[in-house]
Order: C-alpha cells, then structure tokens, then sequence
C-alpha cells in the first residue's frame, strides 16, 4: 500500500523544481498552504526531512535528494503508462504551451502551424514569445525552444538542429559604405548588435575583438530589420536570416573567414521529465523537426 498520494508528490516535485513553496503554488494554481501541507505529510510518512527551509528557498537533503530522483522516474513511468492508455488510437489533444525567441516563432514556427493544426487538429497550441530564457513551472509553460549552451539540469532537451551564424548587411549600406575585406576594416562601419546578451556580440570571425556598437537592440528580429534597413552590419543566426540571403535582401560577409567551431548554435526543444503532455510534446518536436530551415 502506497504511504503517499501522487497528487502530493507531484506537489512536492514542484517545489523542489520552482524553488520555493509560493512559486509552486504559483505554478499549480493551488494555495501555499496545500502546499506546504502536502510536503509536511510526505516528510512525516517517510519519516525523514526532505526540504530543508531557509527565508529564500529551499534545499534538498541527502535523503530528500535521492527520493525525489525516485519518485520523479516513477511517476513519470505512470503517467506515460496512464496517458498511453486512454489515448490509445486517439490523436494527442488539450492545451500546449510553446516558448521560443520571437524571432524564431515567426520565422521558423508561424509558418507550420496551419499544417500543424491539420494533423493534430485537438491539440490547442499557445505560442509565447520571449527573448530571454523562461522559467517553464513559472510561466506554466510545457515546451520551450532553447537556443545556444543548456544549464538547467532538470530540463530533458531534445535537439532538433543547430543554425549557423551570418554576418550580414544589405546591398543598399554596402553600395554606400562600401564592402569590407577583412575583420579590420569592421572598425571603419556601422555595428548593430545585442544590448542585453552580451555573449551574442562575439562575431566567429578570426582575429575578431569586441567593437563598439553603433546600435544595440533587445531583439534578434529588430537587428534583422535595422540590418535590411541598411542601417549597418550585424551578425544573426540562419534561422532568421538565411531566406533574405537567397532572396537577396542581405549579402552574407566573410564566407571564408569564420570559425567554425564557434559558427553554429544548438537548438533544443525542452520540457520537464515529469511532464504529463509527452505524448504532445512529441508529436510537436517530431512534426516541426524535419521541416525547420535552420
């Protein structure tokens, strides 16, 4: 006989992956109280502390840390194995939450939804845009579209591609500033680049040192419109840029001079391993996967 419910365990789960008790109770759209009521009989089933408290967050003991790993591999295991069941030759349905850069919702995801909704037309997809990384239990959000180095560890990511990076600038700027040679004559143009993530200002090019930026924006997709405006150069990932490359509304840089190694970013869907939508997370990444043009 089971000492704890699963409801009160996935309660647990959530505290554990928010952080704190009022941001789980955030998440689940319960009162703190529940909450805490829930961690407190599973703590005096087991007989053991599992979540030591502080004023700011909470901390797994030794003990806490090894039951949590077990309960979340085994109500993973029963919620797959309930969800395979009732579903059974029924197309996935009920609501997803997808989060992504905005730029890569409009350029890469916008243009799929249609036949999206065709194949699975009883799941009721919401797409949020945000240009910095999310907290999935915080914003309730069940899939997220990560681009670049992963850190969290509670997240399963599965990779759905990896987009090179452009240096780019429109023909109507290069016309009139002329065409740089090499990565020393970047100091004689006009640089567009991030304002708040830093990192994403390091070009792969040889030899390439931070310059001043004439511009900076928040958002990949404003760089993209200030780059076709003619407004200098800036250095974009393919998956927004490559169509205006064959198009012509942007000419690509340094072909030849750029690192390689340091060329391509990761793209990963992610999503908790305790997920209860598996069977919609997958049929989402395995839908958008072999038609993204990255």
């Amino acid at each position: 006989m089971l000492r704890n419910r699963s409801d009160e365990l996935e309660i647990l789960l959530a505290v554990v992956d928010s952080g704190g008790f009022s941001a789980a109770a955030d998440a689940l759209d319960i009162q703190v109280a529940k909450v805490s009521r829930a961690v407190s009989k599973i703590e005096k089933q087991m007989g053991i502390t599992i979540l030591n408290r502080t004023t700011r967050r909470v901390v797994q003991t030794d003990e806490g840390r090894q039951f949590i790993e077990a309960i979340r591999k085994g109500l993973s295991q029963i919620q797959q194995a309930e969800e395979d069941i009732i579903s059974k030759g029924e197309l996935p349905q009920g609501k997803l939450r997808v989060d992504a850069a905005s730029p890569f919702v409009l350029h890469q995801l916008v243009p799929l939804i249609a036949e999206f909704k065709q194949a699975y037309p009883k799941i009721e997809l919401e797409l949020n845009t945000n240009d910095g990384f999310v907290d999935l239990l915080e914003k309730k959000t069940d899939l997220a579209i990560r681009i670049g180095k992963l850190t969290d560890s509670t997240l399963h990511a599965h990779p759905i591609g990896t987009s090179n990076l452009y240096i780019v600038a429109s023909p109507a700027y290069l016309e009139q500033r002329g065409l740089p040679k090499d990565v020393l004559q970047l100091k004689e143009h006009d640089l567009i680049g991030f304002s708040g993530a830093k990192g994403l200002n390091h070009w792969p090019l040889k030899g390439f040192q931070s310059l001043p930026l004439t511009i900076s924006a928040s958002s990949g997709e404003t760089i993209r419109h200030l780059a076709l405006s003619g407004n200098g150069i800036a250095c974009l990932s393919g998956f927004m840029v490559k169509h205006d490359i064959d198009q012509g509304s942007l000419i690509s840089l340094f072909p030849t001079q750029q690192v390689e190694e340091s060329n391509q970013r990761q793209i990963n869907a992610v999503y908790y391993r305790s997920s209860k939508l598996a069977r919609r997370i997958t049929a989402f990444i395995e839908f958008i996967k072999p038609r993204l043009s990255l």
